[in-house]
């Protein structure tokens, strides 16, 4: 493709000069850059890449685009172009250079602090049971059909983003369901995107460590609906009391879900085991192997995004009662003892106490203990509060370590219990060793105890300063189970 087609491509018009060089590649990683690419300079979070473009021309690069005017252009060896805003440059000329992929598909997002990933993953498999090809990009992987593709982030880099989407594109997927993060749309990673829909699901407190306050993090939520064209849908949750907000200003067709309110899409639990629970979704009765209020509303936003995406009802339902949980989502594992342990990835105060009051809920007077920890180098504030949160429901709590990164284990560990009175802290045991800790949960739980290991989720890791280890809860888990019980 032509420079001066990306160019144009992403409004870029009064250029002069010979803009008809080929560019084969897109990047922003200066060691990426080879003959033909197009390099762009993004000042990050951590890097500025203007102070990179010299070893990107060195590297083979034939154009840079960049952002910054105290930068002095490299004696015009190759084509640069300076732009208003280079992280938005980066995504359009994404975007252009892999053809627009996302116009050739139907791509909704899915935004809010939780439930993201269960909802995405969920539509992913209801839309392939209805017999379409689709795509799914979330935090757990990545899917081209029935392709699992590893991910990194929630929501990957504009270039990697597009060539995902173009490659679900030429394999003849027609949906694409994805998670969206307010780091991506901070960063204006999806700038470029055409999307048929947007869901909201909740906001709560998460990644203050990186939006500084709520109302930031609510804004950068918002921008998200902001931007949706009126060719698409806005499909929100009203019992969130943000839900409203994130609508104020989009030229989207707006839709309500709601569990607990008068709405587009209503649901209403009518009973609820450790088995499933039974929904009432607008007149349906329908049984479901999931458990919770909030995987009600999860449930609610993929039957109304099926049936504005032109599904059909009947056939919705029949698949979504045979739907199983997301990996690493209320996940069970059965023990000697009649014992239970739950693995969730609940990470937020918010998704926290969900689970432990569904857990508290459907397990009735069976003793339930809670494993849990805060990741390191990231939002401090919500650990006291998950701390609070795990004493007001658990019988038993033990804090443990979750990817403490280049903090302490034991100053995470201080931070938590500053927000137990004296009652929460009588009742929890501080275990710094997550297998250690997943293990007296175990060995030491009466019969018929219901263990929430939660944090991880699906994830297969420990993060210790900048070494990633393997670690699986499940693993652990079953291997304890295993053993000789006390």
């Amino acid at each position: 493709m032509k420079l001066s087609d990306i160019l144009v491509g992403i409004g870029q018009t009064n250029f002069q000069g010979d803009y008809s060089i080929e560019i084969e590649s897109i990047c922003f990683d200066s060691r990426e850059c080879k003959k033909g690419s197009l390099f762009v300079a993004v000042d990050g979070n951590q890097a500025d890449g203007h102070l990179y473009i010299s070893k990107a021309i060195e590297n083979g690069a034939s154009a840079i685009i960049y952002q910054n005017p105290d930068y002095e252009a490299a004696a015009s060896i190759v084509t640069e172009v300076r732009v208003a805003d280079s992280r938005a440059a980066l995504a359009q000329a994404a975007a252009q250079f892999y053809d627009n992929p996302s116009h050739k598909l139907h791509l909704v997002a899915v935004i809010g602090t939780n439930g993201k990933t269960t909802t995405a993953t969920l539509l992913y498999e209801l839309f392939t049971q209805l017999g379409y090809n689709c795509g799914l990009i979330s935090t757990i992987a990545n899917y081209i059909g029935r392709k699992e593709f590893h991910t990194e982030h929630t929501t990957p880099d504009p270039v990697s983003l597009n060539n995902l989407i173009a490659k679900m594109v030429k394999d003849g997927c027609q949906y694409c369901f994805m998670e969206v993060s307010s780091h991506s749309i901070d960063q204006d990673r999806v700038k470029g995107l055409l999307f048929a829909g947007g869901i909201f699901s909740n906001i709560t407190h998460d990644h203050l460590d990186y939006h500084k306050t709520f109302d930031n993090y609510l804004r950068c939520k918002k921008k998200f609906f902001d931007c949706l064209p009126s060719s698409a849908f806005a499909l929100v949750n009203i019992d969130d009391k943000n839900g409203t907000v994130m609508i104020q200003n989009t030229a989207a067709k707006i839709y309500t879900y709601s569990c607990h309110s008068i709405a587009d899409f209503r649901c209403r639990i009518l009973d609820q085991t450790m088995e499933g629970m039974l929904l009432k979704i607008d007149d349906t009765q329908l049984w479901t192997m999931f458990i919770g209020a909030h995987n009600a509303h999860n449930l609610l936003a993929v039957y109304g995004t099926a049936i504005l995406l032109g599904a059909e009802k009947e056939e919705v339902l029949t698949i979504m009662s045979k739907l199983k949980a997301v990996n690493g989502r209320l996940e069970y594992l059965r023990g000697g003892n009649n014992i239970t342990a739950v693995v969730d990835y609940a990470h937020t105060p918010d998704a926290l106490e969900n689970v432990l009051k569904t857990l508290k809920e459907t397990a009735k007077d069976e003793y339930l203990i809670c494993v849990f920890g805060c990741g390191g180098n990231r939002d401090k504030t919500k650990r006291p509060e998950m701390g609070m949160i795990a004493g007001k429901y658990a019988d038993r709590v033990i804090v443990t370590s979750d990817n403490p990164r280049f903090e302490n284990p034991n100053d995470i560990i201080n931070d938590i219990k500053a927000g137990m009175d004296t009652k929460t802290r009588a009742k929890s045991v501080f275990i710094v060793d997550r297998k250690e800790a997943i293990r007296s949960a175990i060995m030491f739980a009466p019969q018929g105890a219901v263990i929430l290991v939660a944090g991880k989720g699906h994830e297969d890791y420990l993060i210790i300063g900048d070494k990633k280890t393997h670690f699986d809860d499940k693993e652990v888990i079953a291997e304890v189970f295993g053993e000789p019980q006390q």
